[in-house]
């Protein structure tokens, strides 16, 4: 199971490494059974962009987030509807989530989503923040099958489940887009935007986010 344990930096992220592969060796079904669905695509193929809005929309924000901050929870909540409806939908803006996990609970929802086709991506973050308080933050919780639940609720099967889990490449590929936003954008906490080249931290309010939108 990924263990509710903060990430930092370089040396966080190569621990995290480590204890995904651990977990995986240990873990019964880290193969998926000969009745599986078809399986899953690359690594290269799932760290495909995940995005909304126009491809020529004039300016590009991109969200790096962590499913176990509650300010992105806050702010895909309460903020995100109206951005989705009032910039995107409008095609002013393309709105391009980065993961950046900050603890390996947050790894492993991460994971999973990224095993969703890239049309149901949205839906899957969409409840899971909903219900952070029921997988993230619950006192002993099971955070596997909590997000398993969800998961199901979503259409992902048992097998399908088990193997996202457990996919110790496509977890590093995470980590390392993570290390890639602290480098290029020297992204430090979660949420953090990026205005085409504009970082600007933080849950910032719509009409915050509306004038960041519109400069240049």
């Amino acid at each position: 199971m990924f263990e509710r344990r903060t990430i930092l930096a370089a040396g966080g992220l190569l621990a995290a490494g480590r204890a995904v592969a651990q977990t995986a060796g240990s873990t019964p079904g880290a193969t998926p059974p000969s009745d599986a669905p078809v399986p899953a695509p690359a690594v290269d193929q799932r760290m495909t962009e995940r995005s909304i809005g126009r491809a020529d929309a004039p300016m590009v924000v991109q969200e790096f987030f962590s499913l176990t901050c509650s300010h992105c929870g806050a702010f895909h909540r309460e903020t995100f509807p109206r951005v989705k409806a009032e910039l995107v939908d409008t095609g002013r803006i393309r709105l391009v989530w980065r993961d950046f996990p900050l603890d390996q609970v947050a790894l492993g929802a991460a994971v999973v989503a990224r095993s969703f086709p890239p049309e149901r991506y949205e839906a899957f973050l969409t409840a899971l923040f909903a219900t952070q308080d029921r997988w993230a933050y619950a006192r002993g919780v099971d955070h596997k099958v909590e997000i398993g639940k969800i998961a199901a609720v979503a259409g992902m099967s048992p097998a399908a489940f088990e193997a996202a889990w457990t996919d110790v490449d496509l977890a590093r590929a995470i980590l390392a887009q993570r290390q890639q936003g602290e480098q290029e954008y020297r992204v430090q906490a979660t949420p953090t935007f990026v205005f085409n080249r504009r970082t600007v931290g933080g849950n910032i309010p719509f009409d915050r986010f509306v004038r960041e939108a519109a400069t240049p």
